[in-house]
């Protein structure tokens, strides 16, 4: 039998994003680019075992804010607002099944821009989103870092938290996110790398413990 995509080679492999069979070069050509490929998908997952992570500096500088710098301390001080951030992340990936890596990226991103413009200029202003998941993205952070500041004035009795610490810590996921996906159109390597620090049945385990997955993956 032939390939049910491109209809001319032998079909040597079950597909689960077409519910059928296909050759091994359509497989490798049309993988997460015109395939919604789910995870669970072995060509998949081995694809990705032999992937290497691109090179920031493969990638357009302006997208990674290199102006914003993220220290090693940083990190270290402030792993719990990275812990909250990235698991908003995941959130609103298990909410909307159609987020890819992409989505994440944008909605990240736009979160930067605008945290950026407050703390260099003092406005407030929030990018026209007219993307559904984008919205489900940038809502769940914004959700996040307001949950995090009420929980520092129930514990302190006042919020510490910075805008410039926030705009920190948006830059150092995005530069995490760019740094794992592989730049498809409908990647989902970033996407499975936070589910798999944060899995939905899994067990609790401490802020320090979380926080450390995070940063060190």
């Amino acid at each position: 039998m032939s390939c049910a995509i491109c209809n001319t080679r032998k079909e040597k492999r079950f597909c689960p994003a077409v519910h059928g069979r296909i050759c091994p070069q359509c497989c490798g050509e049309q993988r997460e680019i015109t395939l919604d490929c789910p995870s669970e998908c072995p060509y998949l997952q081995q694809a990705r075992e032999h992937e290497k992570a691109r090179p920031l500096d493969q990638i357009d500088p302006a997208a990674l804010f290199l102006s914003v710098e993220v220290s090693d301390r940083f990190m270290y001080e402030h792993e719990h607002l990275l812990m909250g951030l990235s698991y908003a992340l995941a959130k609103a990936a298990r909410a909307d099944h159609g987020i890819n890596d992409r989505d994440l990226l944008a909605g990240v991103s736009a979160q930067a821009s605008s945290y950026q413009r407050l703390v260099e200029s003092g406005l407030v202003y929030e990018q026209a989103l007219t993307s559904t998941s984008h919205q489900r993205v940038v809502g769940e952070l914004e959700t996040m870092v307001k949950e995090y500041r009420e929980a520092e004035k129930k514990h302190v009795g006042y919020s510490s938290l910075r805008d410039s610490e926030v705009l920190k810590a948006l830059v150092f996921l995005l530069r995490l996110g760019y740094g794992r996906t592989s730049g498809r159109a409908k990647s989902r390597a970033f996407v499975d790398f936070l589910f798999a620090q944060f899995p939905a049945e899994a067990a609790v385990v401490s802020p320090e413990e979380a926080g450390s997955r995070i940063i060190l993956p």
